[in-house]
């Protein structure tokens, strides 16, 4: 399967079967900040962007005073798992990003999508890709 189809299929799909709840952008990054596969709409971010949320993952607590920035926008960091997973808020919407062994699973959304649908989306997919040995 190609990593495309990994954020086609099982990132920006239908959550509980629903065309207007979906994720707003998602991507796989490696953690050198390459692009493994991204949906059309994510954003153009900066490698040093990636730089700070990979080291959020070595030290948590690293983004939280001066907040999570991708593509320019900043999101507030909210409470996440240390060195697992990092959550962002951003008005109506927000960031959920899970680090596996070799990438960055990046998922964005706005109102309808909750949070909690976004984290569950992002870190199953994540937990899945870690479970293979990604």
């Amino acid at each position: 399967m190609s990593w495309q189809t990994y954020v086609d299929d099982h990132l920006m799909c239908d959550i509980d079967g629903q065309p207007s709840h979906r994720l707003t952008a998602a991507a796989i990054i490696g953690h050198d900040g390459s692009v493994w596969a991204q949906s059309a709409t994510f954003p153009q971010f900066k490698a040093t962007e990636v730089t700070g949320i990979m080291n959020d993952f070595a030290e948590p607590g690293y983004l939280a005073p001066t907040g999570l920035f991708l593509a320019g926008t900043k999101y507030m960091v909210i409470q996440g798992e240390p060195g697992a997973v990092i959550r962002g808020k951003k008005g109506s919407g927000g960031i959920t990003i899970k680090k596996t062994n070799q990438a960055l699973i990046f998922g964005i959304y706005e109102e309808p999508v909750t949070p909690g649908q976004c984290n569950m989306i992002v870190e199953r997919l994540g937990d899945y890709l870690i479970d293979q040995g990604l």
